[in-house]
């Protein structure tokens, strides 16, 4: 009797799980769905079908025609991975001299660097955007870049996965002579790889979902990233009559993210848990 109680509660959770599932992936579907869908047969659509029996690619080629989405997407690109190295190695001096090195007034500093979290991000928007105009850097990839190199979050996690390595084999490595960075690249590095992977990953989504601080300290069309681009195509006639060539867009900027996501979901989860493991 146990036995089927346990067999239906199972039964119950995953039910819930795969209509929750379907839920979620609904609206992926029909992004998909509608950007193979021709424009005469979108318009001719009174009640929206769930499927299509005449499915076309022209969509994509006209989202690159019609818009500089090619410009877009390269932009995009530039600016996160540039971003994401420079994050990279602020976040992991930052961290390591937090939770390593002895200075004073080290706790003091990392309280108040914590509290930064607690500003509300409007009022850092409002400042990087005053300080970045006062220097002339708007419309430049250095506008853009500048004031994404950091993370408070990033470094707390990052400072939490260094602390979580013994104190003996830091003291060891400097017996043996070790510098300080060579024990970070050397040691701490790689065994705190996962955490950084996600961090990567995570920063990677963030840069490439960014839209308010590019929408702000960009109004030049070269300069535009994949967010502003569809926004702009959205505010356009092309994106307000053309739905399929549009939605044809939307998929071409998504599937980088998800592509990514599920080659490294693995990596993400265990970068969180190592994280969040103390020991």
């Amino acid at each position: 009797m146990k036995r089927h109680a346990k067999m239906i509660k199972k039964t119950f959770i995953y039910l819930c799980l795969a209509i929750w599932a379907l839920i979620v992936l609904f609206p992926f579907y029909w992004m998909l769905l509608t950007s193979i869908k021709s424009y005469s047969s979108y318009n001719r659509e009174y009640i929206p079908k769930f499927f299509t029996t005449s499915p076309t690619f022209s969509n994509f080629a006209e989202a690159f025609t019609s818009v500089p989405l090619a410009r877009y997407l390269a932009n995009t690109l530039i600016f996160t991975l540039v971003t994401t190295a420079l994050m990279l190695v602020v976040i992991t001096l930052a961290a390591f001299a937090f939770a390593r090195l002895d200075f004073r007034g080290k706790d003091l500093v990392f309280t108040l660097f914590l509290a930064l979290m607690m500003i509300p991000n409007e009022l850092v928007i409002i400042t990087n955007f005053v300080t970045i105009t006062n220097l002339n850097m708007r419309n430049t990839f250095t506008g853009l870049i500048l004031p994404s190199v950091t993370s408070v979050f990033y470094i707390y996690l990052l400072k939490e996965n260094f602390a979580q390595v013994g104190d003996d084999l830091y003291k060891a490595a400097k017996v043996d002579g070790t510098s300080d960075l060579r024990y970070l690249t050397k040691v701490l590095i790689p065994i705190c790889k996962p955490t950084m992977i996600t961090i990567v990953i995570l920063k990677v989504i963030e840069c490439w979902n960014s839209f308010v601080w590019p929408r702000l300290i960009t109004d030049k069309q070269e300069y535009f990233l994949v967010s502003n681009g569809i926004q702009q195509i959205r505010e356009s006639g092309f994106g307000r009559e053309n739905i399929p060539a549009m939605m044809a867009a939307v998929v071409i900027i998504s599937l980088p993210l998800i592509v990514l996501f599920i080659a490294f979901h693995n990596k993400i989860m265990e970068g969180v848990a190592t994280g969040g493991t103390k020991g």
